[in-house]
């Protein structure tokens, strides 16, 4: 499993944007779906956004329109680029890697991934 440091998060007025930053070790980095998955308190997990080891990208459907994920694969990085944030969006950000590699690594549900990071805060206000 690879090791993950998010970065980013921060407290935002609604409609604000912000980019979260996913730091991963590793040189088979490339070769792994990586995802973003969120948690507020006294809610269930919920899976933000996936990119396969291809760049393609899955959404989830509270989000789609307003956040985008992309990697870097050469930096061992992952983006998340929130924008029109909504209070909604409050939450801890995870950063995710898929349980699997190349076309067995699925990024569409939060139980296709297995190495989290620490998590960082995104608070937005009303």
């Amino acid at each position: 499993q690879v090791q993950l440091v998010e970065s980013g998060g921060g407290l935002v007025q609604a409609g604000g944007s912000l980019r979260l930053s996913c730091a991963a070790s590793g040189r088979t980095f490339s070769s792994y779906a990586m995802g973003w998955l969120r948690q507020a308190p006294g809610k269930e997990r919920e899976f933000v956004a996936g990119i396969s080891w291809t760049s393609n990208t899955y959404y989830g459907g509270s989000v789609k329109g307003r956040f985008t994920i992309s990697r870097d694969n050469a930096k061992n990085m992952v983006y998340l680029q929130m924008n029109s944030l909504k209070p909604e969006d409050t939450a801890v950000y995870y950063c995710a890697a898929a349980r699997g590699t190349y076309y067995n690594g699925r990024y569409y549900e939060v139980a296709d991934f297995g190495s989290w990071g620490q998590g960082t805060q995104v608070t937005v206000s009303s």
